[in-house]
């Protein structure tokens, strides 16, 4: 599957990753609202962060070959060395891995990678919806008979401020899908 989409990527629109279920295509490419919160998440989370640690936007993707799973965050959270690799990340590095929502697939974030995710050994996961204005972080790993879930969820809604991993950031300002204006 991997060599299958590495031949469609260069060849077909969107995005593709391999899940847990198969190859999941997402066909529209990110709005500018999706990328303006990625944005935002991105520098307030750098505020916070040390030197040392990054949130990381864009390639490569972060890749268990043990599971057969490749995922392409839109935000991770990486110590500096451990991008230091040839090739996709190693999902057990990741500090946390942030995704914003898509109108075009909403199950891929919500329940896919919410499978996907502790399954790979990623401890944080942070959903932001901008169809709804809310989201969830996600952590604490651990066993279940269907296999590694999140045991802990906190829910919120935009302009709170959350926690991903150590770092407390404001949500206030991100766009909305259909909002006509997006506060800074």
């Amino acid at each position: 599957m991997r060599d299958f989409v590495q031949w469609v990527e260069d060849t077909l629109p969107g995005k593709f990753e391999i899940t847990k279920e198969g190859i999941v295509h997402d066909m529209m490419a990110p709005n500018g609202r999706h990328e303006l919160t990625a944005l935002r998440l991105r520098k307030r989370l750098e505020e916070m962060m040390p030197e040392a640690i990054v949130a990381h936007t864009g390639k490569p993707d972060v890749e268990d070959e043990t599971e057969k799973i490749i995922r392409r965050p839109d935000v991770v959270l990486i110590a500096w060395r451990d991008m230091e690799v040839p090739g996709s990340f190693d999902p057990r590095t990741l500090i946390a891995a942030v995704e914003i929502v898509s109108r075009s697939n909403p199950d891929n974030d919500w329940v896919g990678k919410v499978r996907d995710y502790p399954l790979m050994g990623i401890p944080v996961y942070a959903i932001f919806d901008p169809r709804t204005g809310s989201g969830a972080v996600l952590s604490d790993i651990h066993p279940t008979p269907d296999g590694p879930r999140y045991a802990t969820r906190k829910d919120f809604v935009y302009g709170e401020d959350i926690t991903i991993a150590d770092w407390t950031i404001p949500t206030d300002g991100l766009p909305r899908y259909g909002d006509e204006t997006s506060a800074s």
